[in-house]
């Protein structure tokens, strides 16, 4: 029951009156939680709140289907529940993602906002349209909250984050293909190593990605059993046989993607290991990608008195007090959203460990980090890709410059003359500034044309090295 007063009604429920702004589409629970949690200010992610959308649509189907709701209040509540999906509702999610741990007060949220929607297409003949009775019908907090989440993370990877790696992928093959003629110096510990190409070094971050890719495909995957039918505690009270299976289908025809009932409902409730083990495949997705940024980091610095082997595109003055400068403020980017999912996954960690008995109380905290890491890492790797690879150049002159000046050279020599001989060049070769190819010109050390086979850099990038027939 409602009355108006000015721009606020009044809404009235179990525990009393409540004032809530008139133009509201939520009510007096949702308003309370409101008041209850002025935490943080921010809001759960959109996409949670589009997928509760779809639940609370599927949910309405399978009502209908199974006769427990009349046609009529089915299908205005399953309309409503379609335009909170579209999103076309957002401004009326109005709580805190520091709220009660099952989520409880944005589920209430929705069932208010769509029970008042489908009132309102049902017109003042249609009859009321209870939050509880019949937008909730069949479920709980418990079990709709979890699969929301669930088919959240599970779109946010399909559509957002497995395109930007697959993008990232194939640039990095593109750019290995396209500078697979320049040998480079390796480096081990930061210090000189043997020598390999400019392909192999950006093959190995390509296959990084290519990983991420299939860790980001596995995530998905843990995430595909839903909890919807459980109810409070997993044993279905107060939901119609065959409730489930009708809901799961609809969302999947809804979404693209295969879902399916949880093997164990007590299981799928109690726990929220599955977003734990997809938060650590986001993670190390976020671990390759700091490696990775890092390593261009690295082997653009200079650009005269670093390595300089890579060339970067200069986006933006790099200092406020040195002219000139630029810096690889995308790689940095990088590096922190990597560190930012790290952190949301230790979040995650503690708040798995932490259910107790029926119920994992941290949920809005799980699918707030779950979804923001999906959605940094998803936009950061295209950055990378549009502000950063895709620019790339290799500095030819200064790759082939530290490829002659490198004692690591000496290493092809020593099936030849034996590691101490090629150690004592080496030694030389740090005493004196000269090359190992003048030192062993000099030195007479193998005839000439056998030197020259054994130090020939590209050979070296091969398998067995100048000795390969």
């Amino acid at each position: 029951m409602a009355s108006r007063r000015g721009d606020t009604r009044i809404e009235r429920d179990l525990l009393g009156e409540v004032e809530v702004p008139a133009s509201a589409l939520w009510g007096a629970s949702t308003q309370r939680a409101v008041l209850n949690f002025p935490v943080s200010g921010e809001k759960l992610p959109l996409r949670l709140i589009h997928a509760l959308g779809l639940v609370k649509a599927a949910a309405a189907v399978a009502n209908r289907e199974l006769g427990v709701l009349d046609e009529p209040r089915a299908r205005a509540i399953e309309h409503a529940a379609r335009e909170v999906a579209e999103g076309r509702h957002d401004a009326h999610f109005v709580l805190d993602v520091f709220q009660t741990g099952s989520g409880t007060s944005t589920n209430t949220n929705a069932n208010e906002v769509i029970a008042r929607l489908a009132e309102q297409r049902l017109g003042p003949k249609g009859g009321a349209v209870h939050p509880n009775d019949h937008v909730n019908r069949s479920q709980s907090s418990n079990d709709v909250m979890p699969t929301a989440l669930h088919l959240a993370a599970r779109l946010a990877i399909h559509q957002d984050l497995l395109p930007a790696l697959r993008r990232l992928h194939a640039c990095l093959l593109s750019k290995a293909a396209a500078f697979d003629d320049v040998v480079k110096l390796g480096r081990t510990h930061l210090m000189d190593a043997t020598p390999l190409r400019v392909s192999q070094e950006l093959g190995g971050w390509a296959r990084q990605v290519e990983l991420g890719v299939g860790r980001a495909e596995a995530a998905s995957q843990a995430l595909a059993e839903l909890a919807l039918g459980g109810t409070a505690v997993g044993t279905g009270l107060n939901r119609p046989a065959g409730f489930p299976e009708r809901a799961i289908a609809d969302l999947s025809r809804a979404t693209g993607l295969a879902f399916r009932e949880a093997g164990d409902h007590f299981e799928a409730q109690a726990a929220r290991d599955a977003s734990v083990e997809a938060s650590g495949a986001l993670r190390t997705i976020a671990v390759s990608l700091f490696k990775i940024a890092s390593d261009v980091r690295l082997l653009a610095s200079g650009p005269r008195c670093g390595l300089g082997e890579l060339r970067l595109p200069a986006l933006q003055p790099g200092s406020s007090i040195m002219p000139g400068k630029v810096n690889p403020v995308i790689c940095e980017s990088v590096t922190q959203v990597a560190a930012q999912v790290i952190g949301h996954d230790a979040a995650i960690a503690v708040a798995g460990l932490s259910g107790q008995l029926q119920l994992n109380a941290f949920l809005p905290l799980i699918a707030r980090n779950l979804l923001e890491s999906v959605r940094l890492l998803a936009n950061v790797s295209n950055l990378f890709v549009e502000r950063c690879l895709e620019g790339l150049e290799v500095d030819r002159e200064r790759a082939a410059g530290w490829v002659e000046g490198s004692l690591a050279l000496v290493t092809a020599l020593v099936p030849a003359i034996g590691y101490d001989a090629a150690a004592r060049i080496a030694k030389q070769c740090a005493e004196t500034g000269k090359t190992v190819r003048e030192v062993c010109l000099e030195q007479r050390v193998l005839p000439r044309e056998e030197l020259e086979r054994l130090l020939d850099p590209r050979a070296q990038t091969e398998p067995g090295g100048a000795r390969k027939p």
